[in-house]
């Protein structure tokens, strides 16, 4: 089981996950066609070359899956039952293609289920960072988790 337990988190528990990701042009256009999000900040580079950016900027969608997805391995793989919401989602940088990105997660609150007395709930803040140290995302998102059987 790669996920931790419930009791075995604490609050104020950091991960700096080991996964780095560099973002491509195929994840934006694909994520971007997938979702059928036609805007032209993500799919036309001409009319992004005359943008403030000079560039195409990837889909913050992407970029908010990427982050909570690669958090995944070190923190709630096996052990989720549920994923209950994201809150105070936020993207203060622009995310690029080429961009590599590094996410930090930390425990912020755990709490014992009222309803599933076999599960707690978990509150993680995510942070994505880029190669620049800029924070490029953040969220936080409450889950679900199993307790040790």
């Amino acid at each position: 089981m790669a996920g931790l337990w419930f009791d075995e988190l604490e609050v104020g528990q950091r991960f700096e996950h080991a996964i780095r990701r560099t973002v491509t042009e195929t994840d934006n256009l694909l994520f971007t066609t997938l979702s059928h999000n036609p805007a032209q900040l993500h799919l036309d580079a001409e009319t992004m070359k005359d943008s403030e950016y000079g560039q195409i900027l990837v889909n913050s969608c992407f970029t908010l899956s990427l982050m909570v997805g690669v958090s995944v391995g070190d923190t709630t793989l096996g052990t989720a039952v549920a994923n209950l919401g994201w809150d105070e989602v936020r993207f203060p940088k622009p995310v690029f293609v080429g961009d590599t990105l590094n996410i930090v997660t930390e425990v912020l609150d755990l709490r014992a289920s009222q309803s599933r007395p076999e599960a707690g709930i978990v509150t993680f803040q995510h942070q994505a960072w880029n190669q620049r140290g800029e924070m490029v995302a953040s969220c936080k998102r409450s889950g679900l988790q199993r307790r040790k059987p």
